[in-house]
């Protein structure tokens, strides 16, 4: 069967999402959508999967894989994806041990709100996450597959915060060989401007920090499993993780 994904959604959680993401405007937005696979990727938290997950499995979908955006001490974004939310905590605690101990400021960055599985607030975050922490590209790929995840260079396409932009290119023992483009740049036009890419497979996602990009990005990945059911940890597996 196809699925049709959408692996880089943030919620209330991170500073720059708009205060309607909260886990349950994003599980009803993306069934809207006809999504069948959604991930939660906070900036260098987990925090609201958890009630992400509780809140689609009580209306019967889209699979929630728990995940974060992980911000290297290179300043690279990279999704990382989790077969569970006991992978997705460790990483949190570790990446969390690594981030330097600057408070957020609402005024400036914006909330960092932890929601419940009843969608309702349950206190905010004070360090700020949207940070870079002191991990490197490599480091974090390795922990997020020793934990049986998959790492997911993010935006390579941008000028900012990419892989691409701030190393020029893929260091020698990254591992991994799926990486996201943004949502409306043609995966076949950029790897023929890239041939250095040669051999890695390209995902759009909306990289969704309000409810229009999600209802308005266009563009879902697909992927096609076959099984008798759907599971974090084929989704992981399809994306080049662990078996």
């Amino acid at each position: 069967m196809i699925f049709q994904c959408d692996f880089h959604i943030h919620s209330v959680l991170s500073p720059c999402a708009d205060a309607l993401m909260t886990p349950a405007n994003i599980v009803n937005m993306a069934r809207l959508q006809g999504l069948d696979v959604i991930a939660v990727t906070d900036h260098q938290s987990c925090g609201n999967c958890a009630a992400t997950m509780d809140t689609a499995k009580k209306l019967g979908g889209p699979l929630v894989i728990p995940g974060l955006e992980a911000e290297s001490a290179e300043e690279i974004h990279l999704i990382c994806l989790f077969p569970d939310l006991d992978a997705v905590q460790k990483m949190t605690d570790l990446i969390r041990l690594h981030l330097p101990p600057i408070a957020n400021r609402p005024d400036i960055f914006g909330d960092q709100i932890y929601y419940d599985a009843d969608d309702q607030p349950r206190g905010t975050e004070e360090i700020l996450l949207m940070q870079a922490c002191g991990l490197s590209v490599d480091e974090i790929a390795d922990h997020a597959v020793a934990l049986g995840g998959v790492c997911l260079p993010a935006h390579i396409d941008r000028s900012s915060y990419s892989l691409l932009a701030v190393l020029g290119g893929v260091p020698p023992r990254f591992m991994g060989t799926t990486m996201e483009i943004s949502a409306r740049i043609d995966p076949e036009d950029f790897l023929a401007a890239h041939p250095e890419l040669a051999g890695c497979r390209l995902i759009r996602n909306s990289d969704s920090h309000n409810l229009v990009d999600l209802a308005t990005s266009g563009w879902p990945h697909d992927i096609q499993l076959s099984g008798p059911q759907l599971t974090a940890r084929d989704v992981i597996r399809s994306l080049g993780g662990p078996p």
